[in-house]
């Protein structure tokens, strides 16, 4: 790199890096929502009960949730371009399979190595945001990463129809399936785990990103037994928990509750089953340019997040309360679409907290964090289909089940410290 002048203007390469995310998160709503659209119809074809159905959306989460830390390790310690380009492969692959499946276990089974492959993706996404951007600009970053990843599931249920419309599901599948291929022709063309590789950022860029950005050393020893003890760790893993536990109706089991206690048409459910991811992307980007300048108001970015995340937690549990009760659809979806806005209002301070405290182990950090979620991702589905079979099908109570969880999310954030690093802690042995 040649010295930085002081004319010298910074490129804006590091900008790409968000496009690329931006447009996998899409990629992997799309292919993680669709299966809640085309639900019924699976069920149809494959002769499954709701207790089945609700093993096929949990072993998708279960087995994301359980290869998580090692994808989230593996980026730290190998750099997110090579196993972000194993991810979305693998995953590519597995999707099309599952539209070819014929019976229930080797659904199961396909679902589950589908989970496994996309295992990893938004930890590796958060280690690339940790090398390539200040630290500045982290926070806005993470909101429009997880604003077009709910938007890009928004959209699916109505995309998801319209496929079923010139081709039945098991195509669809296939389609979606090959659309990760071309993103990671490009990503492998251009992404870099070291800034400074890349041809597109000059030295005043560079200066600019290793300014509060972390080092793209990718041999670090991972200090584990410090991230399994810390208490900052601990409560950041139950409160995301607590926030994915409900949020998973939104993509599994929503448009069968449309279309059974609401009566409403295939078509129907699908139009209404985009409120939710709308209205929570709404909330993510929100929260993302906000969170800032609130901070400088109230006198600190820890206090910020916390004000923020306990806020949408009771927010969140007060409207899913009040959506059991309601019984025209149109207002029940807008009451959803809300307790999904206030859900997304908690998923900057959570990914940015993560990288504050992980450093230069946010991949690991990041990774844990999503796998306890994603483990409450297997946990809601299949316990929908037990609550909805002991109670012959009393929606009610699993609506108030996941607004229990996300009050008990509410408790958490009082006592996070979501801004210092663990290696800024004592040292203990590991």
């Amino acid at each position: 790199m040649t010295p930085v002048h002081a004319t010298e203007t910074p490129t804006r390469a590091r900008y790409w890096v968000i496009v690329f995310a931006v447009t996998l998160a899409i990629l992997s709503y799309i292919d993680r929502v669709s299966i809640s659209q085309a639900a019924p119809l699976v069920m149809r074809d494959l002769h499954l009960s709701k207790e089945q159905m609700g093993y096929v959306f949990g072993a998708f989460a279960l087995a994301y949730a359980l290869f998580e830390v090692p994808s989230g390790w593996l980026g730290d310690r190998l750099g997110a371009r090579g196993v972000l380009l194993r991810i979305v492969l693998w995953w590519s692959a597995f999707k099309a399979l599952s539209g070819w499946m014929f019976s229930f276990i080797p659904m199961v089974t396909v679902r589950f190595l589908f989970g496994a492959g996309e295992a990893g993706c938004f930890p590796n996404l958060t280690k690339a945001f940790a090398t390539w951007l200040p630290h500045g600009e982290r926070t806005r970053a993470q909101g429009i990463l997880w604003t077009f990843a709910r938007w890009g599931g928004a959209f699916t249920p109505p995309l998801v129809v319209l496929c079923l419309t010139w081709m039945n599901w098991r195509w669809a599948f296939t389609v979606f399936g090959i659309l990760g291929i071309a993103w990671a022709i490009l990503f492998a063309r251009w992404y870099r785990n070291n800034p400074a590789d890349h041809p597109g950022v000059n030295a005043a860029e560079l200066a600019l990103i290793h300014h509060g950005a972390s080092q793209p050393s990718t041999h670090a020893h991972v200090p584990w037994r410090k991230i399994a003890t810390s208490r900052n760790v601990l409560l950041l893993w139950l409160q995301y928990f607590c926030l994915t536990y409900p949020w998973y109706f939104y993509i599994t089991w929503l448009p069968t509750w449309l279309q059974e206690r609401h009566h409403l048409s295939e078509a129907a459910s699908a139009n209404y089953s985009v409120l939710p991811l709308l209205l929570g992307g709404t909330g993510a980007l929100l929260c993302g340019f906000l969170l800032a300048p609130l901070a400088r108001h109230i006198g600190g970015t820890a206090r910020a997040r916390r004000l923020v995340a306990t806020s949408a937690f009771v927010g969140a549990s007060v409207l899913m309360a009040l959506c059991s009760q309601l019984n025209s659809p149109p207002l029940a979806m807008i009451v959803m679409g809300l307790a999904s806005f206030c859900n997304d209002l908690v998923m900057p301070p959570s990914w940015t907290a993560c990288m504050d405290i992980g450093g230069r182990f946010a991949g690991t950090v990041s990774g844990s964090m999503n796998m306890v979620g994603n483990l409450a991702g297997f946990v809601a589905p299949v316990a929908g289909g037990y609550i909805l079979h002991l109670t012959h099908g009393n929606w009610n109570i699993f609506l108030y089940s996941m607004a229990a969880v996300y009050l008990c999310g509410a408790f958490c954030w009082p006592f996070i410290d979501p801004v210092t690093p663990l290696e800024l802690h004592p040292t203990e042995p590991d």
